[in-house]
């Protein structure tokens, strides 16, 4: 079985399936460049996991998991000689990430895995490309515990 963790970053995958102009283009902490064609995307994958300084008993650990969801955006060009009519990088990216953080909210204990779940930072980054594009990285704190012997539960 999965560790509890890894179960955590695929049901927030799962919650984030079907976002307005997203649809399926969700990954599981992609490695590969976005195509022109793949704006916006999200990616999602665990970030740094700390314990308590004292196990919760002698058989259990609460853990602090950072989860990142990072939304690709790519600004949209007006054809040549048009007035600038096209949407900058951050433009494209607000509605996905209002609706990211409302999935996310729907749902603070994650079907049960975790105890709780918040909204740490937002961290907007240019990223060079042909067109303008950004990636916004949202930090998610998740707050889950496990046995002392097995991760998985």
């Amino acid at each position: 079985m999965a560790t509890t963790q890894e179960q955590i970053v695929a049901y927030a995958a799962a919650l984030l399936t079907g976002i307005d102009g997203v649809g399926s283009r969700i990954y599981r902490s992609r490695q590969e460049a976005y195509s022109h064609d793949e704006s916006p995307s999200i990616s999602v994958e665990p970030g740094t996991a700390t314990t308590a300084t004292e196990p919760v008993s002698t058989c259990k650990i609460d853990w602090t998991l950072q989860l990142l969801i990072a939304v690709f955006s790519r600004g949209t060009v007006p054809p040549s000689g048009t007035p600038l009519l096209g949407l900058s990088a951050d433009q494209v990216a607000d509605p996905v990430i209002q609706a990211v953080h409302s999935r996310m909210m729907t749902d603070r204990g994650m079907g049960g895995l975790a105890m709780d779940c918040w909204l740490l930072s937002r961290d907007p980054q240019m990223v060079s490309a042909e067109d303008p594009s950004m990636v916004t990285v949202l930090t998610y704190q998740v707050r889950y515990r496990t046995s002392v012997a097995d991760l998985s539960v």
